[in-house]
């Protein structure tokens, strides 16, 4: 029904944003990641939304992004996931972090998120992972072999680095900006906890 909403920012609470626009002041809720990365009180912002309609209640929820908007729609299509936990969610993990632990089945850190279970982290990877689409295509490319003379270093030096607690997709990262040909396990690791740095 509303696709976005522009306006004025007229106040901000921890969870939501309250947008002016011709005279009528919007409160929409928002992930934490969406909410910091807004303009001030008094500035133009404009948020993408999604209008939740249940017996008690008329919510709005927004995002800063498409792209977040649209994880957010696949997140509630998941069994025993609403809207509040989905936006708990994706205040948790960022849309690439969540998208690729989702592509990668990384459960794990997907059960970090505040109030989410193993089980429903589960469910998520098992209802999400074949569809995200165009969502996934960003993030894809992390995912895309390393070349054959650093590929078992390189996977090696990812798990070691997951093990330390990153996500896998902050680990892919890093290793895919320090790794060199013929690099060992142990020079990449060093590398990357230097780079982190």
């Amino acid at each position: 029904m509303y696709a976005f909403i522009s306006g004025i920012i007229e106040d901000k609470t921890e969870n939501s944003v309250i947008i002016e626009n011709a005279g009528v002041g919007y409160e929409i809720f928002v992930s934490t990641n969406t909410l910091s990365n807004l303009p001030n009180v008094g500035e133009f912002a404009k948020v993408y939304t999604y209008l939740h309609v249940r017996e008690d209640a008329f919510s709005l929820f927004g995002f800063l992004t498409k792209e977040e908007k649209n994880l957010f729609l696949e997140l509630i299509t998941v069994s025993g996931v609403g809207a509040k936990m989905a936006l708990v969610i994706l205040s948790s993990i960022s849309v690439q972090n969540l998208i690729s632990c989702i592509i990668s089945g990384d459960v794990k850190t997907i059960s970090q998120a505040k109030g989410i279970g193993k089980k429903t982290a589960e469910r998520i990877v098992l209802e999400l992972k074949g569809k995200l689409g165009d969502l996934s295509g960003s993030v894809l490319n992390e995912f895309t072999s390393f070349n054959e003379t650093t590929s078992t270093a390189c996977d090696e030096a990812c798990e070691l680095l997951v093990n330390m607690g990153l996500s896998k997709f902050d680990a892919l990262k890093l290793v895919k900006k320090v790794a060199l040909e013929n690099d060992t396990t142990e020079s990449i690791v060093q590398k990357a906890l230097k780079n982190m740095n």
